[in-house]
C-alpha cells in the first residue's frame, strides 16, 4: 500500500475539475505517480492521450481544498478502512485493467485473491418474495461452490444476494453509490456490518460521500468489473439493470438472466434480456459451467415439498400457495371454502412451519 504522503498526492489529483477516471489513468500509465502530474512541464502533458489544454490548465490552476485529502486519511484510520489506489497489488485484478477503473478504492473489510471468483447479482430493489428467495438462493449455492458474491447492498434482489452468500459460510462484496462509512439503506446497518465481517464493503467515493442518483450507474462498472459474469433475476422495465448489462457487454463479462412469469413486471427486464441474448439460469450449475468454475464437492439439495403429514384440506391449501404472497380471498376461492375454514387451516400450516403470514392478511410458503 501507498505511504500517506504518496495518498496524499492521489487524493489532490482526483480532486482535480474534468480529471475523471480515464484521464487519472493515463497520467498514472505515462507519468507512473500523481505528484510527477503536478511537475510536468505542459509540453510532457499535452502529449499524453486524453489531456488537452483544458485540463492542463485545471491542473496549473488547482488549489487543494485545504485539510480535505488530510482529513481522509484520518478518518480511513479511524474506520480501518484501506485506500487502494490502482496500481495497488491488492486492488481487485478483475477491474485495473479496464480504462474507466477507479484510480481509487476505498475498501472496508478485505479483499482476497479468491475474490477474482466472483459473480454479481443484480435486480429490482422492490422485488416479489419469488425474486428475493431466488436471489438468495442462488447466492447461497454460488457461496458454496466457493464464488464470492457482488452486488450493491440496495433493497430487494441485492440485499437477498448478501445475505444468501452469508448464509452459506460464503464471502460477499457490496460496491456503494456512497462513502464507505455511509449506512444506505438504513435499516441495512447489521447486513453492512456481516459484509464486512466476510467480504468487503468498496467505493470509489470519498468518505463521507452521501448517496446521490448520479452515483449509482458509475458504481455498477464497479459491480461488473470485479466479477466474471452478472446475474439478472428481476427488473422493470426501466430499471438500472440494463445500466448494469452495458456496462458488462462493454467489459466483456458474460450476462446471465432468471426468467420470470411475462405477467409480472418485475420479469420483464430478465426476460427481455434472454430475447437479447442473455444466458438464461434455471440453477446455478448453468452459470458455474458458462464460466468454467468449479462447484461445490456437495451442492444443496432442490428444494421439494415439506415430508410432514398433511390432511386432505391441507394439502389442498398448500399445494395453492405459492412463492408470491396470496389472499386470503384468493385462497378460499381457490379451495371453495369459506374465509374462515380458510384461516383456520392456513393457522395449522403455519404453526407446523410451512407457511407464513404477511401483512394484508397475505400468506406465502416458506
Amino acid at each position: 500500500m501507498k505511504t500517506h504522503e504518496e495518498l496524499l498526492w492521489w487524493l489532490r489529483l482526483q480532486s482535480v475539475k474534468g480529471v475523471g477516471s480515464i484521464k487519472f489513468n493515463e497520467l498514472i500509465r505515462v507519468l507512473g505517480d500523481p505528484q510527477k502530474v503536478f511537475d510536468s512541464d505542459d509540453s510532457v502533458l499535452a502529449e499524453i492521450p486524453k489531456i488537452d489544454a483544458r485540463i492542463i490548465q485545471e491542473i496549473r490552476s488547482f488549489k487543494p481544498v485545504p485539510g480535505y485529502a488530510e482529513e481522509q486519511l484520518e478518518k480511513a484510520d479511524k474506520l480501518r478502512t484501506d485506500i487502494l489506489t490502482i496500481d495497488d497489488p491488492e486492488y481487485p485484478e478483475n477491474l485495473k485493467n479496464f480504462i474507466d477503473a477507479p484510480p481509487i478504492l476505498f475498501v472496508r473489510g478485505s479483499l482476497k485473491s479468491s475474490d477474482q471468483r466472483a459473480v454479481a447479482i443484480v435486480g429490482s430493489r422492490n422485488a416479489t418474495t419469488y425474486g428475493k428467495n431466488t436471489s438468495s438462493g442462488m447466492a447461497r449455492e454460488l457461496a458454496l461452490a466457493g464464488i464470492t458474491v457482488v452486488s450493491g447492498m440496495a433493497r430487494g434482489i441485492d440485499s437477498a444476494a448478501h445475505q444468501g452468500a452469508l448464509s452459506a459460510g460464503g464471502r460477499t462484496i457490496a460496491v456503494l453509490g456512497c462513502g464507505v462509512d455511509i449506512v444506505y439503506p438504513a435499516e441495512n446497518k447489521k447486513l453492512r456490518d456481516s459484509i464486512m465481517e466476510n467480504g468487503a464493503l468498496i467505493s470509489e467515493y470519498p468518505i463521507g460521500e452521501r448517496p446521490l442518483p448520479a452515483y449509482f450507474p458509475n458504481r455498477n462498472r464497479i459491480i461488473t468489473g470485479i466479477s466474471l459474469g452478472v446475474l439478472a433475476v428481476e427488473a422493470r422495465e426501466d430499471s438500472g439493470v440494463f445500466s448494469t448489462v452495458r456496462w458488462a457487454a462493454e467489459q466483456g463479462r458474460e450476462v446471465f438472466a432468471v426468467p420470470g412469469p411475462i405477467t409480472s413486471a418485475t420479469s420483464v427486464g430478465p426476460n427481455q434480456l434472454i430475447k437479447q441474448g442473455a444466458k438464461i439460469v434455471l440453477n446455478v450449475s448453468d452459470i458455474l459451467e458458462e464460466l468454467k468454475l468449479s462447484g461445490p464437492d456437495k451442492m444443496p439439495p432442490k428444494e421439494t415439498l415439506p415430508k410432514i403429514e398433511l390432511d386432505g384440506d391441507e394439502g389442498s391449501v398448500f399445494a395453492g400457495l405459492a412463492d408470491d404472497p396470496r389472499h386470503i380471498d384468493t385462497i378460499a376461492e381457490t379451495i371453495k371454502r369459506s374465509p374462515a375454514d380458510t384461516l383456520r387451516i392456513l393457522f395449522t400450516l403455519e404453526m407446523k412451519g410451512l407457511i407464513k403470514q404477511m401483512p394484508g392478511k397475505m400468506f406465502v410458503r416458506v
